[in-house]
């Protein structure tokens, strides 16, 4: 549902490595290798994180699109490799191979492995479980982390904490005044990103107990943006409404299961006068006395700060496996294995983030519009209103 930019991504979980396209992005924009590379070491973080980012130590390399370190308008191309690629050469390898490789029969439930090998006709889940696993968003961080700086230059914020992982909570409020930078920065310092250290500690021995009982956790986090002009989105058709194009992208990420605006859910439960959002003036802007819409009304920003919530279910893959089939044999077994998380919630809300900075900028382009970020940055001092 993007509308001003595209973005592809390829490359499977322990292929030679993954690749990104963005296409879209204005010219002058300077970006560098160094700062996507702390977007994918946040991405890494977290406490409950596997064996494999052990190995992995991502770095995006810029393959095209950029020039003495600035946008050419032209599609930016990114590659990550996989440092783990050397341990699946013959598992992995593109040509024939003479030896047999043991095929994986033994569909993990949860996971895109049954329905993938029967979408496709595969007798291997590999096929399917390569391209389906999280590894993929590496380079949707890697990508979105242009897409971040590109809202960064215009005065934009995205920051996100974890609330929850399982049943343990966090209830605290976000500091008053604090900018999204310096709540990343906060966030950054916990092993669950969590503010309450009272609260980490119940999430980290949350995690600890389920990895030890061979299980994995999910949990819940916010994402926040600032310094949204008025009308990005549109109430005009349904695919333009803001809270459908964030809805799209952050659904599409793996193990995402839900998404709240604003007050979510908890507005079913509240009176029309509790929930809407008063408006005040200061003498030169519009203020709210609340923002229980989470700064979208009639699928356009408001000028308030985006608040969402996103629902991370627990891992499909566990150490101690659930009951299946086997595909080729149709005998009772269990799942199967591989290198897992026992939590990646962490994680997910750096996902996270990066997937809100795609559908913000690409608002911000279809509004706006400029073929450089000199002719966008005019465009918006000349007409936005915040």
């Amino acid at each position: 549902m993007l509308t001003r930019l595209k973005f592809l991504t390829a490359g499977e979980s322990h292929g030679r490595g993954l690749l990104g396209i963005v296409d879209g992005i204005p010219a002058g924009l300077e970006v560098a290798e160094d700062y996507i590379g702390v977007q994918l070491a946040r991405r890494q973080m977290g406490h409950g994180r596997g064996g494999r980012m052990k190995i992995e130590k991502d770095r995006a390399e810029i393959w095209c699109g950029v020039r003495y370190g600035q946008t050419l308008g032209a599609p930016i191309g990114l590659i990550v490799r996989n440092k783990d690629w050397e341990n699946w050469t013959r598992h992995m390898s593109v040509s024939p191979v003479d030896d047999e490789i043991k095929k994986v029969t033994l569909p993990r439930p949860g996971h895109a492995d049954l329905a993938g090998v029967q979408k496709y006709g595969f007798d291997d889940i590999r096929n399917v479980l390569e391209r389906s696993s999280a590894r993929e968003t590496t380079m949707r961080v890697a990508l979105g982390s242009v897409c971040r700086k590109f809202i960064e230059d215009l005065g934009i914020q995205v920051a996100s904490r974890v609330i929850q992982i399982h049943d343990v909570k966090d209830d605290s409020e976000i500091p008053d005044g604090i900018a999204p930078n310096e709540l990343s920065q906060t966030a950054d310092a916990s092993p669950v990103r969590c503010l309450d250290k009272k609260t980490e500690a119940g999430m980290i021995k949350t995690i600890d107990e389920a990895k030890a009982a061979g299980d994995s956790v999910g949990g819940i986090f916010q994402v926040i943006a600032t310094g949204l002009p008025y009308g990005l989105g549109s109430p005009m058709q349904w695919d333009r409404k803001l809270q459908a194009r964030i809805t799209a992208m952050m659904m599409s990420v793996n193990a995402f299961k839900g998404i709240e605006i604003g007050g979510g859910a908890e507005g079913a439960e509240k009176l029309g006068s509790e929930v809407h959002d008063e408006i005040g003036w200061d003498g030169k802007n519009y203020t709210r006395h609340s923002n229980n819409a989470g700064g979208i009304e009639g699928g356009m920003s408001n000028a308030q700060p985006i608040v969402l919530r996103m629902a991370m279910k627990p891992i499909a893959t566990l150490i101690k496996p659930l009951r299946s089939v086997d595909i080729e044999t149709k005998e009772a077994k269990e799942a199967h294995k591989e290198r897992t998380d026992s939590c990646a919630v962490p994680a997910a809300s750096i996902i996270a983030e990066s997937m809100l900075c795609f559908v913000l900028a690409d608002a911000l382009l279809e509004k706006f519009g400029g073929d450089s970020m000199e002719q966008l940055k005019a465009h918006m001092k000349a007409t936005a209103k915040y």
